[in-house]
């Protein structure tokens, strides 16, 4: 009797060995697993968070006092001629003398904007806007109609919003870190991570 020829399985039907198939699949998770990245701590969230504030808060110092005393004597104030009678820089300041008005003969130091005085020499005459009330508070005409840059405050409010901004952006961060990588699909074996959702793979003898 002849032998019987064994059917061919068809291509599309062939499975590979048990060690192959497990070698293979163990292949496809370590090429599929993504270690995960470093998670923001959250002492740096409030660090820039407090950093922010203060920046903010400097910001609002160097702003509202000079916006504020503006805008007084731009309501209020008076304006009259005024002498430059002193004028130092430890400490800085210009004292004035007013020639006319009510106040006449009154000295006074000129108030800062941020810090910042005019450019004056003793003996200079210039046009002086003060707040009758309080004749102490007063600028140079010129730095009430049109106030200088105020610098300081600039520089302040672009550090909060860099800082503010990166709080935000970390926290982000941070969300979708916890929200990728669960904390309960953490390897067991650090030298053998798993894909998260991954099945383990028994490697016994079939």
């Amino acid at each position: 009797m002849s032998k019987k020829k064994q059917k061919r399985r068809p291509a599309d039907q062939y499975q590979l060995p048990p060690k192959a198939e497990r070698a293979r699949q163990a292949a496809a998770e370590v090429a599929a697993f993504k270690p995960r990245p470093p998670l923001p701590q959250l002492r740096v969230i409030w660090g820039c968070i407090g950093l922010g504030a203060l920046c903010v808060g400097m910001a609002l110092a160097f702003w509202l006092p000079s916006q504020s005393l503006v805008e007084a004597l731009r309501s209020r104030g008076v304006t009259v001629a005024a002498t430059v009678v002193a004028v130092d820089t430890k400490p800085k300041y210009v004292k004035v003398r007013f020639v006319q008005g009510p106040k006449r003969g009154t000295t006074v130091e000129l108030s800062e904007i941020a810090g910042m005085l005019p450019d004056a020499h003793s003996g200079d005459s210039l046009l002086v806007t003060y707040d009758p009330k309080d004749p102490s508070r007063s600028l140079v005409r010129d730095w009430v109609m049109a106030p200088p840059a105020n610098l300081p405050a600039y520089g302040t409010s672009a550090l909060a919003a860099f800082f503010l901004s990166g709080a935000a952006a970390v926290t982000l961060r941070r969300r979708w870190i916890l929200r990728t990588w669960p904390p309960e699909s953490s390897a067991s074996n650090p030298k053998h991570p798993k894909k998260p959702g991954a099945k383990s793979v028994r490697l016994t003898k079939p």
